[in-house]
């Protein structure tokens, strides 16, 4: 049996590959990007995905990205995975996101109820460069800004919050100690109060965040109860709301496929799924009993993926338990980067997730489907998850918005990653951040040509989307 040992070099010998990588890849040397020559066909990317979609999803899929370049840019992390791996790269690795952009932050509770804001998917996560999803954050906020009408100079400082927040985020996680870094989160509670303590008066965003949080806290399976079920013969029973929202019992009206096949398939993922849990949470979930099942559909991006919710019973009808489960495939990251070494992509999901965030659900775990090469994962539907309006933000909201998710990415890398080294390899300046800026701006530009290339696909009828749903 072989026995693998961690390096531990020394905090002079980490600085030193960081100003080593400097040498061999400038900060700067991301300033100035352009497409590649021969870049893939974003719409033909779209397609490939679409192959192993839901065909009838797939067209919802469309017509939730073709609301706005934003939209667009939520649901196309396979196209920007494709470029960003010709960007200049310091060779610093940490688990990735994969999926870094604004909209994969929010809130939710952790095992010891205190609301937290974090990332909150890990569909993508995979080990890799650092600068990957710096490069989708910082985009992804100028895209923002450009949605809710900001100019130029607004769009720009808010990018650079972004990439600013990042770099002194780090420098501070590398002069923590280990276990410090680790223990390391953000109380939403915190976040609001130091927020409305900036300013003589509450702004409306604060009341705005405030009321999230109050909603937030609202958000469990009972109240998911509430709105997904009603009752049949005595018993609670989802609701069919086609296509978002289709029962078991609807399965063959709908797909032709009987509800028996897919109650024998759950019990089977089910015990697939308890064994990834640790042996208390096994127990807590064993107090359940199963009671329904319907497919949900779920994002922009995961629409068409397989996704389900599981309603479950504890002591009694009021003590109700929803379960989401999910798809899980390769990461878009796979298609240029080594692949995962989790043979189940679920696995993979989860084992990144509970490396980046500070803490995890308590039912997160994976298990493989019934059909050939379909995975799963699963946590809870609702644990108090709420997410911020980003589209009523105005510039300085964004700009602290900006602020807290550089600081959350950068603690999540400093997990995996070495902060020493990152730290060292950015510096004290600012030049990282400029080059950054200006890739996100660049990109962003990119953004919205795809966008429209994206558009007349669906004008010209190549591709089906289904508005509204």
């Amino acid at each position: 049996m072989s026995s693998r040992t961690a390096p531990h070099p020394t905090l002079e010998e980490r600085r030193s590959a960081g100003k080593d990588a400097r040498q061999r890849v400038p900060r700067s040397s991301i300033e100035g990007w352009e497409p590649a020559a021969g870049r893939p066909d974003p719409v033909a990317l779209i397609e490939q995905q679409n192959a192993t979609r839901e065909p009838d999803l797939v067209p919802v899929r469309h017509g939730r990205m073709m609301v706005s370049p934003f939209t667009f840019y939520r649901g196309g992390a396979k196209i920007m995975a494709a470029d960003l791996r010709l960007i200049p790269r310091a060779g610093l690795e940490v688990q990735l996101c994969g999926d870094a952009h604004l909209s994969n932050f929010g809130v939710f509770a952790s095992p010891e109820r205190a609301l937290l804001f974090d990332l909150n998917d890990f569909d993508e996560t995979l080990p890799g460069p650092f600068e990957y999803d710096v490069a989708r954050l910082a985009a992804s906020f100028v895209i923002a800004a450009r949605n809710n009408g900001f100019d130029r100079s607004d769009a720009r400082s808010v990018a650079t919050a972004a990439t600013g927040g990042y770099r002194s985020s780090m420098s501070t996680f590398a002069d923590m100690r280990t276990l410090d870094v680790w223990y390391a989160r953000l109380d939403a509670d915190e976040v609001v109060a130091n927020a409305a303590s900036g300013s003589k008066r509450p702004t409306k965003a604060v009341e705005r965040s405030r009321k999230m949080l109050q909603k937030a806290r609202t958000r469990d399976s009972l109240q998911a109860r509430s709105k997904l079920t009603e009752v049949v013969d005595g018993e609670h029973r989802i609701v069919s709301d086609p296509p978002i929202v289709v029962s078991a019992r609807d399965l063959m009206a709908t797909y032709s496929i009987a509800p028996e096949t897919v109650m024998e398939g759950l019990h089977t993922l089910l015990r697939d799924y308890r064994a990834t849990l640790s042996n208390d949470r096994r127990r807590l979930l064993e107090r359940y009993e199963f009671v329904d099942l319907a497919r949900k559909v779920v994002g922009v991006g995961s629409v068409g993926t397989r996704a389900w919710i599981a309603l479950l019973r504890g002591r009694d009808g009021d003590d109700p338990l929803f379960l989401q489960v999910k798809e899980a495939g390769r990461s878009v990251l796979e298609d240029h980067l080594p692949k995962s070494r989790y043979r189940q992509p679920g696995e993979r999901v989860v084992a990144g997730q509970r490396l980046m965030q500070a803490a995890s659900d308590i039912f997160l775990g994976w298990t493989k489907g019934v059909e050939q090469d379909r995975y799963y994962y699963w946590r809870q539907l609702r644990d108090m998850k709420g997410s911020i309006d980003v589209e009523t933000m105005a510039p300085s909201g964004m700009a602290f918005y900006a602020g807290i998710c550089a600081w959350t990415l950068a603690r999540a890398h400093a997990r995996s990653g070495d902060s020493v080294a990152i730290a060292s390899y950015l510096g004290g300046g600012d030049r990282f951040d400029r080059a950054m800026t200006d890739f996100a701006e660049r990109y962003a530009d990119q953004n919205e040509s795809d966008y429209e290339g994206f558009l007349d696909a669906i004008h010209s009828g190549r591709l089906e989307a289904i508005e509204g749903v």
